[in-house]
């Protein structure tokens, strides 16, 4: 008979496992993770909010790593359920080698979940996982509620951060994309129906009842299909613009700086802090989607452009990183990554590996890459002692207070390209564009006011070198000793 104490608290010690086998109470348990209730005390607030938020169970399977780990991972899967506008009622994970085929955390465990489900009065289930459309299916028909998994849940949040025309174009090919394998019509519930034609006849089938549910299923396929080409030619003609304007930047010689990170690390923050850009700041994952490029300009006068991009947050569903892929480009294609982690966050080592994770799957991974811990100002200090001797070549700011904001820009103008052509030219005054040309995308090495013109010793780039040449100090003295001769 199976054990009643089927949930047992979290804070239960558990010993390390050492070998492939798992203790017996372990693997028959779920594990109530503490702290994840977002229940109201008012009253008239509990009343008010259950007209228009979901009230949700998190459920978790605890495959690999600690205890801790698993809870992590738990609890911002709970934060990500707030983002989306549901309320928490209770979190759950059980032990397991693998996530059950069929129902995902195990068939006798589905009963304990319909258990808490019903006690605690949730019409949702959110899986910290990717479900199968078997185990959804499975999952729906046990519990009795609606059934979500991370994927889905990303999807929705996604879905209602997105204001540009591309990012909703790119949110709704990653839903198409996650709904085709699972969507479900009227096949399932005739399926009866087409299953009994044998020659007893019975309450079943033969013909004239086999294929509507079908070709209302295949329908609905045919025109999620259709509409996935159209929003996919539909986001390349917006790559063409984007690839236009970035190989614009790239003929002026403008370096580019990407500023990329876990979500709600402080990304746009920072990209205030540096550049005025005024972009939307809040405390909530995935707050921004739509990439923000903004002008910087050096200490020396160097102009170079900084873009937030879209957060990554662990397993980023890899629909939005297919349908984001021209959007992430922008990080690709930049000069420096400078990567921004969250220091107050329990486990920033797991931020960065799934930011590499993503950077790797834009061929991100290579670039010259500037880690910042950002929001020290809220960090005790035995962690930042801590992220110190693990990063000693980060950056340490507060995007809030400014603290760290000035050794940040010169560690950005250190890492910059530098152009690669040096010329020492007399300019007329009246070439005053040519001069401002050098100021903004040059590096100015020495200035002096002559008779004739301003000399200027500079570094540039290829394109301005070749327009400096006629004025080129060194070139016109070798034509001068040439004429004299």
């Amino acid at each position: 008979m199976r054990d009643q104490e089927s949930f047992v608290p979290v804070e239960d010690e558990l010993d390390d496992v050492t070998t492939g086998e798992m203790e017996l109470s372990e693997r028959q348990s779920l594990r109530r993770v503490p702290g994840l209730s977002t229940e109201l005390t008012d009253v008239t607030e509990v009343e008010y909010r259950q007209l228009r938020l979901e009230r949700v169970v998190l459920v978790g399977v605890w495959t690999e790593g600690t205890v801790t780990d698993a809870e992590n991972s738990l609890t911002e899967l709970a934060a990500l359920a707030e983002t989306a506008g549901s309320q928490v009622l209770e979190g759950l994970i059980q032990r397991r080698t693998r996530p059950d085929p069929a129902t995902y955390i195990g068939r006798g465990k589905v009963d304990d979940l319909g258990a808490v489900v019903l006690s605690t009065g949730a019409d949702t289930v959110i899986c910290d996982g990717e479900l199968s459309p078997s185990q959804l299916r499975n999952l729906e028909q046990r519990t009795k509620v609606k059934v979500v998994d991370r994927t889905a849940l990303i999807l929705d949040i996604f879905a209602q951060h997105a204001k540009s025309r591309e990012g909703k174009a790119q949110v709704e090919l990653a839903q198409l994309q996650y709904l085709l394998p699972r969507l479900r019509g009227w096949g399932e519930t005739l399926s009866r129906q087409s299953g009994g034609s044998g020659r007893g006849g019975g309450a079943g089938g033969g013909v004239g009842t086999r294929g509507p549910g079908e070709t209302k299923l295949e329908t609905d396929k045919r025109r999620i299909r259709h509409r996935i080409s159209r929003l996919r030619r539909e986001i390349k003609s917006m790559k063409t613009v984007r690839v236009t304007k970035r190989s614009r930047r790239s003929r002026n010689a403008v370096p580019a700086v990407a500023i990329a990170g876990y979500t709600n690390a402080g990304k746009s923050s920072l990209l205030n802090r540096l550049t005025g850009a005024g972009v939307l700041v809040e405390n909530a994952l995935f707050a921004t989607l739509d990439p923000t490029t903004r002008k910087a300009t050096t200490s020396d006068g160097r102009l170079y452009t900084l873009s937030d991009t879209v957060g990554f947050v662990r397993h980023l569903p890899h629909q939005i990183v297919e349908a984001f892929r021209s959007t992430l480009e922008e990080v690709a294609e930049a000069d420096l990554v400078v990567h921004v982690v969250d220091g107050t966050h329990p486990d920033p080592e797991e931020q960065v590996r799934a930011v590499h994770e993503v950077l790797a799957e834009v061929s991100a991974d290579r670039l010259p890459e500037l880690l910042v811990i950002n929001k020290t100002d809220a960090a005790d200090e035995d962690t930042l002692l801590r992220l110190k001797r693990l990063w000693p070549d980060a950056i340490f700011v507060s995007a809030h207070s400014g603290r760290g904001i000035d050794g940040l820009r010169a560690a950005i103008e250190e890492r910059l390209p530098r152009p690669a052509v040096e010329v020492r030219a007399v300019l007329p005054y009246d070439r005053g564009d040519l001069v401002a040309r050098v100021h903004r995308t040059g590096e100015v090495l020495s200035t002096s006011h002559l008779p004739e013109g301003t000399l200027m010793h500079v570094r540039v780039g290829a394109e301005l070198a070749a327009e400096l040449a006629a004025f080129d100090v060194e070139r016109q003295g070798q034509a001068a000793a040439g004429s004299r001769s």
